[in-house]
């Protein structure tokens, strides 16, 4: 056997061998839980920036759709595609190749961080978004500082990429229970001040978030360059390529444009809310904080779904990795649909914790009651993505993410500007948009051949 073709590592025989919902949760299980450190800081940023009124929770809430765009872009969209392209080529048993593209993946997350720093930095777009007066001032304070370091953050998600698409999940969640340990640490130190250090205020939750990622970042690339790992990156020779970029984008911009079109969901979704003034913002801020936290649940199953299904399809298993797909789906729905279903029975239990404000409270607990029950269905469409990624067949997902948007923006346009101008009605296009995006996306993988080369092919 070749060296270049060498025989797959223990990790990628299991997620060809090993029983499908068995391995899963063995490799979802870190992820979850990795990840469920990220929705602690998610929580203990509301918590902390809710200790400092009205105002700075409104600002920090228009700025969280960008915030969370590059999040989802840099996990979910570059390095969940750099999952994906590691696990097939270490499927196929070329790690040579696996390392070559992983270093090229690291070099295009400090391009797009560029992209961050550039134009999310600008109060004219927070301000475009509904944001006024102090709650503008403290929307700017925040992201100055977040996005000035956004190339942390990119690398750092890049970098887990790597280690998942190389079966190491349990290092990838390691270096996010790390950032959220010393955030826990560092975050109301900055915010509040301490002994010579002032206080910052939003922009000490911003600092905090950029100096973590960036410590965990390169605990990652050491890691990643040990003389043992089957992808290593600072080991291997670094030539570029263009058809590494070229294999890299073609499936990192189409996850990134699905993670576009969902955040241009939530930020059109923000706008028609704003118009309802600085109490329903708040809440919206509050409320939608859950969605955020749903996300990671599905993104740690997602990743380990895009993982097993890349490494399968690597190895030329259709069926198997389509039975992958559908058993981690299921297992998202259900667990986003509990939480969901929760939230809309009990939504003063989540309101509680981040305002004392009862017009706030009641607020956020009308969105809640209305869109909890539809949070399934967005965990299903976010499972399906992943799975999708991994297949290389992101065209439905686009087209998913695509139609929630139109259901926003022109359900949204009418609730707000032709139906009475209630919030409620607001609402119920919200969750509408949702369940289009779950049940589409799972009706066009059921009919997907992912055994076709192009993966256009439908069964007949």
């Amino acid at each position: 056997m070749s060296a270049s073709l060498a025989a797959p590592s223990a990790a990628t025989q299991r997620m060809l061998r090993g029983a499908v919902l068995p391995t899963l949760l063995r490799l979802a299980t870190p992820n979850v839980l990795g990840l469920l450190a990220n929705t602690i800081v998610i929580g203990f940023d509301g918590y902390i920036v809710g200790r400092l009124g009205a105002d700075a929770l409104a600002g920090v809430a228009v700025v969280l759709p960008p915030a969370m765009l590059m999040l989802q872009m840099s996990a979910g969209g570059l390095g969940g595609s750099t999952t994906a392209i590691v696990a097939r080529a270490l499927g196929a048993g070329d790690a040579p190749l696996a390392s070559r593209l992983a270093q090229h993946a690291l070099l295009v997350g400090l391009a797009a961080s560029l992209l961050f720093t550039l134009l999310a930095t600008s109060p004219a777009l927070y301000a475009a978004m509904g944001a006024r007066d102090q709650a503008l001032a403290q929307a700017s304070s925040y992201a100055a500082v977040l996005f000035s370091g956004a190339a942390a953050i990119w690398s750092v998600n890049v970098l887990a990429g790597v280690a998942r698409g190389a079966g190491q999940m349990a290092t990838a969640a390691l270096a996010l229970v790390g950032t959220t340990a010393m955030h826990l640490l560092l975050c109301p130190l900055l915010v509040f001040g301490a002994g010579p250090l002032p206080p910052l205020g939003v922009a000490g939750a911003a600092a905090s978030t950029v100096a973590c990622n960036a410590l965990s970042a390169l605990g990652l690339l050491a890691w990643l360059s040990r003389p043992d790992q089957p992808v290593r990156l600072l080991g291997a020779k670094w030539q570029l390529q263009r058809s590494a970029f070229r294999r890299i984008l073609g499936l990192a911009l189409p996850s990134s444009g699905s993670a576009i079109l969902s955040n241009a969901s939530i930020g059109m979704a923000t706008l028609y809310v704003g118009s309802f003034g600085g109490v329903a913002l708040a809440a919206y801020g509050i409320a939608a904080r859950l969605e955020y936290i749903l996300v990671p649940i599905a993104f740690g199953i997602g990743s380990a779904l895009t993982a097993m299904v890349a490494t399968n399809l690597g190895a030329r298993e259709a069926a198997r990795a389509k039975r992958v797909a559908w058993t981690g789906a299921g297992l998202v729905w259900a667990l986003t649909g509990l939480i969901g279903l929760a939230a809309a029975v009990w939504p003063q239990a989540w309101m509680t914790l981040f305002t004392v404000d009862p017009a706030v409270q009641a607020a956020g607990s009308a969105y809640l009651r209305i869109v909890g029950g539809c949070y399934g269905f967005f965990g299903l469409g976010l499972a399906l993505f992943f799975a999708s990624q991994g297949a290389g067949r992101l065209a439905w997902p686009l087209l998913a993410s695509t139609a929630r948007l139109l259901v926003i923006a022109v359900g949204g346009g009418i609730a707000v500007h032709v139906a009475g101008g209630s919030p409620q009605s607001l609402y119920g296009v919200v969750a509408l948009s949702l369940a289009v995006m779950g049940i589409g996306l799972a009706l066009a993988t059921y009919l997907s051949d992912w055994a076709a080369p192009d993966g256009a092919r439908a069964k007949a």
